[in-house]
């Protein structure tokens, strides 16, 4: 029996020296099969992440080598440069209004793209189209319909008596015309709320309607608890994405009239690539990132009060 016992212990070690022997292996086997997007990563990732971090305390113009100069970049942005704050300011304006407005109306088509009516997927189709098209053809296509002489919008509006405004040239209707394009887009948010509609289940809506819940019953406390980590997905993605507007005023104002579409990417644009100040636009981009990454954290905090998830429970 010490035999036995004896010889159990000896291959103990060897049992486990096999095991540990295997599961390295398959660590390193897992990596290597990684290592072609990790190198990727590396490389053409948070390689120009970490540089750009450290050109933002430079004074980098391309043509000639970085110039230490520590938080002067940081520094003029937020005391001496106005055109930094109004950049600022508009992406805020249409963060404030765009956001809101895609949710509610994706939220809305949503609906009735998800009712069980003939051939609702041609309409499907049909409202995802605009999310596929490039940005530059969709931009020069509002420029015409936003025309104040003879564009379309304009023409629908003088035709039930009402004065079109200027639109793209008068800045009071500059940021406005911007967050009304936005609605071109809502086709991807769309999707995903179908998405998240047809996840409800149809047994809940059924038990509410036998407890005499009407429509709107059914809609504020079935519909929108269920569809709330969706609708919380879609906020986050939109702040972020409305902060980095570029395509559309690059083409169709270049930031005008008078800097009312001076969006801060494209100001940032204009400083690395128009002015060739490489380490002031890297500045501008970590405050980009850092605004970015606090309102991530601001709504992280408040989705604990109003986003549900199911089988959670709440104390």
């Amino acid at each position: 029996m010490e035999g036995a016992l004896g010889s159990n212990l000896i291959s103990a070690p060897k049992g486990f020296m096999k095991r540990w022997t295997g599961i390295h292996a398959e660590i390193v086997w897992g990596y290597i099969f990684i290592s072609p997007w990790l190198i990727g990563f590396l490389i053409f990732t948070l390689g120009p992440v970490i540089a750009s971090f450290l050109l933002s305390f430079t004074d980098y113009e391309l043509v000639t080598p970085p110039r230490w100069i520590g938080l002067k970049n940081y520094i003029t942005l937020l005391k001496d440069d106005r055109l930094f704050w109004v950049s600022l300011y508009n992406s805020a304006y249409y963060t404030f209004f765009s956001v809101p407005l895609g949710i509610i109306v994706a939220f809305a088509l949503a609906m009735l793209l998800n009712l069980k009516l003939p051939g609702i997927t041609i309409y499907r189709t049909i409202f995802y189209l605009p999310v596929v098209t490039s940005g530059v053809a969709v931009a020069l296509l509002w420029i015409w319909l936003f025309n104040p002489q003879f564009g379309l919008i304009n023409f629908l509006l003088r035709s039930i008596g009402l004065p079109g405004p200027g639109w793209l040239v008068d800045p009071a209707w500059a940021k406005p015309a911007f967050v009304l394009m936005s609605l071109w887009g809502v086709g991807g948010t769309v999707v995903i709320f179908l998405a998240g509609l047809q996840g409800v289940p149809r047994s809940l809506y059924e038990a509410a309607a036998v407890d005499g819940a009407n429509a709107w019953h059914r809609f504020w406390n079935i519909t929108v608890p269920m569809m709330s980590p969706v609708i919380f997905f879609n906020l986050i993605m939109g702040i972020i994405g409305s902060f980095q507007v570029f395509t559309q005023a690059y083409v169709m104002t270049g930031g005008g009239p008078q800097d009312a579409t001076l969006f801060y990417v494209l100001y940032l644009f204009k400083q690395g690539f128009g002015m060739f100040r490489m380490g002031y636009a890297a500045a501008m981009a970590w405050i980009l990132f850092v605004i970015i990454l606090v309102l991530t954290l601001i709504q992280l905090k408040l989705a604990q009060r109003w986003v549900y998830y199911e089988g959670e429970i709440k104390g």
